[in-house]
């Protein structure tokens, strides 16, 4: 990664770690605000580690909007209790985990309050993460598609689940941390912030911000 330039991101909710490594490292942070909807991405949905495995937790967007709709007017839909189904598998696959009642309450509320739009949620959300990892950054967003207005490292697309992480950024090995279900499955990257976070609590700060060693 080169770490002097800005980078520029898609919205996500309680995005992957890999994200948050990324704002730990760069100079300056934008999310794309005038992109359109890509289903099937970190847009609306994360993914945590439960004990059968790894879950995806969706966020559904109103239909019938125009495929040239901004994501910034993205509708969240409510025609399900899917906040209720999330924190419910939150709770069921952290609830043993080290750091989850220091942080319960700061992120229980996003699944009690309703937003209207998708990058508002997103928004929020991630400034909340930032506090609670102690991640002085202040988030841009873009004055136009892709424009940051300088050179940037653009994950936009390419961080995506369907795009294996060896492939959107080669030189980065995860490092290993203690997960919840190690006792079941071998050490699983990509998950949500929301695993680093209760699983390593202050100090995720140091995890985020440890130095990328290439293999050997």
């Amino acid at each position: 990664m080169q770490e002097a330039l800005p980078v520029l991101h898609a919205t996500n909710y309680f995005g992957p770690v890999f994200f948050y490594y990324t704002l730990q490292k760069a100079p300056l942070v934008y999310i794309d605000q005038h992109e359109h909807f890509i289903r099937q991405t970190y847009r609306n949905r994360c993914y945590i580690q439960g004990s059968n495995g790894v879950l995806p937790l969706m966020v559904p967007v109103e239909k019938g909007r125009s495929p040239q709709q901004k994501i910034r007017d993205i509708r969240i839909a409510y025609h399900t209790p899917w906040q209720r189904n999330h924190w419910r598998s939150i709770v069921s696959a952290y609830k043993n985990s080290p750091f989850f009642d220091d942080y319960q309450a700061d992120i229980q509320i996003y699944f009690e309050k309703e937003f209207r739009f998708l990058f508002d949620l997103n928004l929020a959300i991630m400034n909340t993460m930032c506090q609670l990892l102690n991640l002085d950054r202040t988030i841009h967003l873009t004055i136009g598609f892709e424009n940051t207005g300088e050179e940037s490292a653009n994950y936009r697309t390419s961080l995506s689940p369907k795009i294996p992480l060896e492939e959107t950024a080669p030189w980065y090995y995860p490092i290993e941390y203690t997960q919840v279900f190690e006792d079941k499955f071998s050490f699983t990257p990509g998950l949500s912030i929301l695993d680093l976070l209760f699983c390593t609590g202050p100090g995720a700060i140091g995890y985020l911000g440890q130095k990328i060693v290439q293999k050997t």
